[in-house]
């Protein structure tokens, strides 16, 4: 494919905005439903974690091994086959019978959900290097808005029916989907003639060879931590005697924090002016300020509006940084974008389930004030990092 000289058309680049979203938002489906699907097939309450951290540890995997293909395989074709994958896992999760089951469609679902990262690359190639952080900016709104609507969605489905419901209506909405990407899609196939082999092994090469990567990748690493440690707490902490919020109350706690998906648009217009310096450091103290502001509010209505705000904030300050980090590691070389958001999301996605864990952790020791504390020291130490970034 040819550099491109015009930007995507507006159609097309919401069909790759709502792909990823509702790619991405498979993943998020299980984690609010844990306790009724433990409870339906019979796994133990100290098991029931494994429906959560299988998904994990099947993206993070596909994100090693299956999204660097976007740099050798046709991607239309990679992103149709990625999909028929997470289709697979999801009925398999849908008429589970057993825990064994139930897990193995739970792994086979975050290996195919990759697509979504397969697409972010793929959109980057159509647009012109002058707004492709305003483009890509566009396409990461749409996974922003999944990863945040996906749990409160969920929550409400099951409500009203069952937690099978959630998954055959996610297997329909892939056959949909499926449908209309292999008509609309352009193709594109990459120039590379590496084997599998070889291109796995020259993300270790990329990885040592780009500081760019490795900042940005610890930067996000920090700032998806502390989203991670909130969205993993704060229910808890709405649930506690502190405000004892139902489950629906939660859910629309929850609904109240997509405002901060407003901020990937914005973050790759600012990107494409050229001022991602100002602008990282930007979303982190916005990210720090928002933890400040929630660890201070009150036990009152005042207080939990004071916390919903921090809420978008924590939202906005990761998202507008997520796609300032894609927008810079995008430019360093069309033939590699795949590699390069594979490396990228799986190092950020590590901090995340580090910044769950710690969250957790915290919350028992130390309840929300601990929590929220270390969610304080996360961007706090990204900025740190930040300021010793060499100018040009």
């Amino acid at each position: 494919m040819n550099a491109p000289t015009a930007p995507p058309p507006a159609a097309l680049s919401f069909l790759l905005a709502a792909s990823c979203g509702l790619i991405v938002a498979n993943l998020y489906y299980a984690q609010p439903l844990a306790g009724p699907i433990g409870a339906a097939l019979g796994l133990s309450p100290g098991a029931t974690g494994l429906i959560v951290t299988l998904t994990q540890i099947g993206y993070g995997a596909g994100l090693l091994a299956l999204v660097p293909l976007g740099d050798l395989m046709e991607n239309r074709k990679l992103v149709l086959g990625l999909i028929g994958l997470a289709s697979l896992g999801l009925i398999g999760a849908a008429a589970s019978v057993s825990p064994a089951m139930f897990l193995a469609s739970a792994l086979l679902l975050g290996l195919g959900s990759v697509a979504a990262q397969v697409l972010v690359p793929y959109a980057a190639h159509l647009a012109p290097d002058a707004i492709r952080g305003r483009v890509v900016g566009n396409v990461m709104s749409g996974l922003m808005l999944g990863i945040m609507l996906a749990r409160p969605v969920a929550s409400m489905v099951a409500e009203f029916s069952s937690w099978r419901v959630m998954f055959w209506l996610s297997v329909a909405a892939m056959a949909g989907l499926a449908l209309i990407l292999a008509r609309a899609l352009p193709p594109r196939t990459p120039s590379s003639t590496l084997r599998y082999r070889d291109l796995l092994l020259s993300m270790v090469g990329l990885l040592r060879s780009s500081a760019v990567l490795r900042r940005r990748s610890l930067y996000h690493a920090c700032l998806f931590g502390a989203f991670s440690l909130f969205w993993t707490t704060v229910p808890l902490y709405l649930a506690s005697p502190a405000y004892g919020l139902s489950q629906g109350g939660i859910a629309l706690f929850a609904l109240a924090g997509v405002a901060g998906a407003v901020a990937t648009p914005l973050a790759g217009r600012i990107a494409d002016r050229g001022w991602i310096r100002p602008a990282t450091r930007a979303a982190m103290a916005i990210a720090a300020g928002s933890f400040l502001l929630a660890h201070c509010v009150p036990h009152t209505t005042l207080g939990l509006g004071l916390l919903t705000l921090a809420a978008i904030g924590v939202d906005f300050g990761s998202a507008a940084n997520l796609t300032l980090g894609q927008r810079a590691i995008f430019a360093l070389g069309a033939a590699q974008r795949a590699r390069l958001n594979g490396l990228y999301m799986a190092i950020f996605f590590a901090g995340g389930a580090v910044g769950s864990a710690l969250g957790g952790w915290a919350f028992a020791q130390g309840g929300w004030a601990l929590a929220s504390w270390i969610g304080t020291a996360l961007p706090v130490l990204a900025f740190a990092y930040q300021m010793t970034e060499a100018r040009g």
